[in-house]
Order: structure tokens, then C-alpha cells, then sequence
């Protein structure tokens, strides 16, 4: 098992081509190099702009973990999310066909979407 912790992209980085390819680079290393069976991705249950990005990329929701930690005098509840080795080939396809040419017009900008992998 591996997990995703504590992504932060400088805002001109997000919701980029490049961040997709760089979390795209980041799941293929965890399940074609060391071979891990799980990738795992934790975040704050309050936090929506994770959640879709983690939807997004083909994380599928495990549960919750409630109470995890305090944060700042609050009860913080962890989502968990997953990706299997099993999903893998399906979700390197999708991301394939996301980060080809054909996804993008003449100034790079985004025609097709990445979704519903998760």
C-alpha cells in the first residue's frame, strides 16, 4: 500500500494538464515499478476541491474515518479513497487517451474531459 498525502500545487499549477500528468506518473510508478496492490489518497472530509479531483482521477471512495485528528480545536473526519492494481489497466487508458493531443485544441486548452473514472 501507498498512499497520496499533502498535494498542494501552486495555483497556477492547478486544474492543469500538468497536474493530472504529474498525479497520472505518480499512480503508474506505485503499480508498475514497486508493484503496489493499493494507492491510497486521504483528505480532510470538508474538502470538496480534493474530492473531485480524487473522483477525477479514478479514486473510488473506501470510507470515512471519522474523528481522525484535531485540527485547529476541531474534530477533523478523514475520507479514504482508493485505487486497486486490479483498476489500474483501465485507469492508464483513461489517462493515456486524457494526456494525448486530441485532448486539447491549438492553444492547449482542454476539449475532452477526464471523468468518471472513480
Amino acid at each position: 500500500m501507498i498512499e497520496v498525502g499533502n498535494i498542494l500545487y501552486t495555483p497556477r499549477l492547478q486544474r492543469t494538464r500538468g497536474a493530472t500528468e504529474a498525479m497520472f506518473l505518480m499512480t503508474r510508478h506505485a503499480f508498475e515499478d514497486p508493484r503496489y496492490r493499493r494507492y491510497e489518497w486521504k483528505r480532510n472530509a470538508l474538502d470538496e476541491p480534493s474530492r473531485r479531483a480524487a473522483q477525477r482521477l479514478g479514486f473510488r471512495f473506501d470510507g470515512i474515518f471519522r474523528q481522525h485528528m484535531i485540527i485547529k480545536g476541531r474534530n477533523r473526519d478523514a475520507v479514504w479513497c482508493a485505487m486497486l492494481d486490479v483498476e489500474c489497466p483501465d485507469r492508464k487508458a483513461a489517462f493515456e487517451r486524457w494526456l494525448s493531443p486530441e485532448t486539447f485544441d491549438a492553444e492547449g486548452k482542454q476539449i475532452r474531459k477526464l471523468v468518471g473514472q472513480g
